[in-house]
């Protein structure tokens, strides 16, 4: 198949099925057998669709004077891929109509052709800053940053209530960008110098930032690193610092293993002993799969909900407990492309009673004096400042930015939130709390 229409067929499965982009992607590539550039034109025609896909679909709203709804789904998503070639990539927007046209002639039918071809036409007549300038004529401030750095508004009025104005476009041009790959040791396994042609991380002693493919590298191939965000990486550092009694570690969430196994390593330095739980099987086999590596005895993977106090009891109680609890992944936006679209505010208000439950647990886990870790990818207020706040009397705040010095612009008081466009990282919260 030509690269555009493999594009079109990832596309149909985030759009038609709930796939996310870069697991589809990344299967559909692996059997595709494209050369390297044809495999770079398919990944930034879908993930970059996937990124802007709102203001694409305000344009083809407008081109075609009429609402999404009533456009057949696929054609929607070949009007998507179109927009993405003629307005944000190298591409001349005859060309990109006219390959569009055939894509249609052969996925679809001959007659769709027309209506794709003139709608087509009429996209590729403006340019991208002519859209959406355009398109913002009439909004406020955040819902022209909303249309101009392609977000949901709800998202940016997120960001508004935790950055002073002057540094929204730059918060919200950073989820644009991706990220290039970046490695951890795990400790006592690896030296960072192992990762090269890495280079080390600014912040993490433990961390290198790749331009090329994880698995080339032979500690990655071999156990002893792992992919891991510079974020993730600095929270696991910070609970690994904090003052605590001895006794046995706990990461609450683990799936997929990556914080447990920077953990295991950390906590084997301190002669302490892991246990990671994950709740759901297949992801608690993607753990013990990060830890294989290391010594028989340096970690126990349960597959137990956090919420289980009993099932979780048994090892317990525990010096320093891990609850990086599932959100909305706000946080991630520029590496899950499509889920800025997918997600509703609605989202966070199904989450907050498993993160108050999550944390809750965590606490009640943790012996006195014991030190936990509560953690989001996600900088919405209302799965950070509000879950802490709820805590209450049950735990003394401890001050997370003393404990990360290397780190500068992420404090809130005692808490820290990282920033992809102050740190690089992803943006990741963190509050370590002392339990009574």
């Amino acid at each position: 198949m030509s690269p555009r229409r493999i594009a079109f067929n990832v596309l149909r499965q985030v759009s038609g099925e709930g796939a996310y982009a870069n697991l589809a992607l990344a299967k559909t590539l692996a059997g595709a057998g494209l050369d390297a550039r044809d495999a770079a034109f398919v990944t930034e025609l879908v993930a970059g669709t996937c990124r802007q896909l709102g203001t694409y679909d305000l344009i083809i709203e407008a081109a075609a004077n009429r609402k999404l709804r009533t456009l057949q789904p696929a054609v929607v998503d070949l009007l998507r891929l179109l927009a993405h070639q003629a307005l944000s990539m190298s591409v001349p927007g005859r060309a990109a109509v006219a390959t569009t046209v055939e894509l249609a002639r052969a996925t679809i039918g001959q007659r769709v052709t027309g209506l794709v071809n003139a709608v087509g036409r009429k996209i590729a007549a403006k340019d991208l800053e002519t859209w959406t300038a355009e398109l913002a004529a009439e909004q406020d401030m955040l819902g022209r940053l909303a249309i101009g750095h392609h977000h949901p508004r709800w998202i940016v009025e997120a960001y508004a209530r935790l950055l002073p104005d002057e540094e929204l476009p730059a918060a919200l041009a950073a989820n644009n960008l991706a990220p290039r790959p970046t490695l951890a040791v795990r400790p006592g396994l690896a030296e960072v110098s192992e990762l090269a042609p890495a280079l080390p991380t600014a912040m993490s002693p433990y961390g290198a930032v790749l331009d090329g493919v994880p698995a080339h590298v032979a500690a990655v191939r071999e156990g002893r690193a792992g992919v891991q965000d510079e974020g993730s990486q600095l929270v696991a550092l910070a609970l690994a610092r904090a003052e605590a009694p001895n006794g046995p570690w706990l990461e609450l969430c683990a799936g997929p293993g990556g914080k447990a196994a920077l953990l295991a390593g950390l906590a084997r330095q301190q002669g302490q002993h892991l246990v990671a739980s994950e709740i759901a099987p297949h992801r608690a086999q993607l753990v013990a799969q990060a830890l294989a590596a290391y010594p028989e005895g340096t970690a126990t993977v349960l597959t137990a909900d956090g919420r289980d106090r009993d099932a979780l009891a048994v090892h317990g109680p525990y010096a320093k407990v891990m609850a990086d609890v599932p959100c909305s992944g706000l946080g991630a936006l520029r590496r899950r492309p499509e889920s800025r679209w997918r997600r509703q505010l609605t989202d966070l208000d199904e989450l907050h009673p498993l993160q108050r439950d999550l944390l809750a647990s965590a606490l009640d886990l943790a012996m006195p004096g014991g030190v936990v870790a509560y953690v989001t990818c996600s900088p919405h207020p209302d799965e950070t400042l509000a879950i802490v706040d709820q805590v209450g009397e049950r735990a003394e705040l401890l001050s997370a930015p003393d404990l990360l010095p290397e780190v500068t612009g992420a404090a809130m008081g005692d808490l820290m939130l990282l920033w992809p466009h102050r740190h690089g990282t992803d943006s990741m919260f963190l509050a370590l709390l002392r339990a009574r």
